[in-house]
């Protein structure tokens, strides 16, 4: 497979490294690789030993480049969060990702109103908590309110179920959590990279996909046919593409492949 640099993802990565990244973005960042001047990287030469690959082979051959990598501290995870989520329209505000409300940076903590640190791909499926690794990993780390983190919880993610209060257009049940119709695709491409990025061979447990829900403490998330339907229904956008950016040149130097190119969601699965 040639990857071409004319697909609408890598105009839109080009863009996105044109975005000036506030001088605090290092703060709180652990250094413990420094695989490559990630700035001298295109996106090409990144994906080169892909290239040509499909289904198992390219998954194998996507880990092999997305395992190197910088690792955050946990506690760092606040300063970076308000760097890659930064609300295009207002510099001193995060977009909440399940919410899609744009809040003031300076309300991250542990009360009703405030915002916290969301575990897209939840820390007991594996349960690696917040250890240095999955459990701090940015690419599936995004900000959102106390109270509607609280009612998502472990969910798997599915259609269906209630509103959700203060985050208009997901919906819940017992067990499952369906997230608002404009991040439905970020939800997807954060799972899956942590898929691929996560097979049992660091200390932590091989994180796949299923298509079930009710994982509980499996190293497993749900559900992998509707998630796939997410991605096709929403590609990548600006908002995305920047955040990958910033993880990529300023703290952990590795990308999520998926929003880079959301195709081979479906030559892998």
């Amino acid at each position: 497979m040639k990857i071409s640099r004319l697909t609408p993802w890598a105009a839109g990565l080009a863009a996105a490294a044109l975005v000036a990244i506030p001088a605090t973005a290092s703060a709180g960042q652990q250094r413990t690789a420094a695989p490559h001047a990630a700035a001298a990287v295109t996106v090409d030469s990144y994906y080169a030993p892909a290239e040509g690959k499909t289904g198992a082979a390219l998954k194998t051959a996507l880990h092999g480049i997305i395992k190197t990598q910088s690792k955050v501290s946990y506690d760092g995870v606040w300063n970076a969060l308000k760097v890659t989520d930064q609300d295009p329209a207002n510099p001193n505000n995060v977009i909440l990702v399940y919410s899609g409300r744009s809040q003031s940076k300076a309300t991250n903590g542990g009360g009703a109103n405030d915002w916290n640190r969301e575990h897209v791909w939840a820390k007991s499926h594996g349960d690696f908590g917040t250890a240095t690794g999955p459990g701090t990993d940015l690419h599936h780390l995004r900000p959102e309110d106390v109270t509607v983190n609280s009612t998502r919880g472990n969910k798997d993610f599915d259609n269906g179920g209630s509103p959700v209060g203060e985050a208009p257009g997901s919906l819940t049940d017992s067990d499952s959590f369906e997230p608002r119709d404009a991040v439905k695709g970020d939800v997807a491409r954060m799972l899956l990279y942590m898929a691929v990025r996560y097979e049992g061979g660091d200390g932590f447990a091989n994180l796949e996909m299923n298509d079930k829900v009710n994982n509980g403490s499996a190293p497993a998330h749900g559900r992998i046919s509707l998630l796939k339907q997410w991605n096709q229904q929403d590609p990548p956008d600006a908002f995305e593409q920047r955040r990958n950016q910033i993880i990529f040149d300023t703290y952990q130097h590795n990308r999520n492949p998926f929003i880079d190119h959301p195709e081979w969601v479906n030559s892998i699965w």
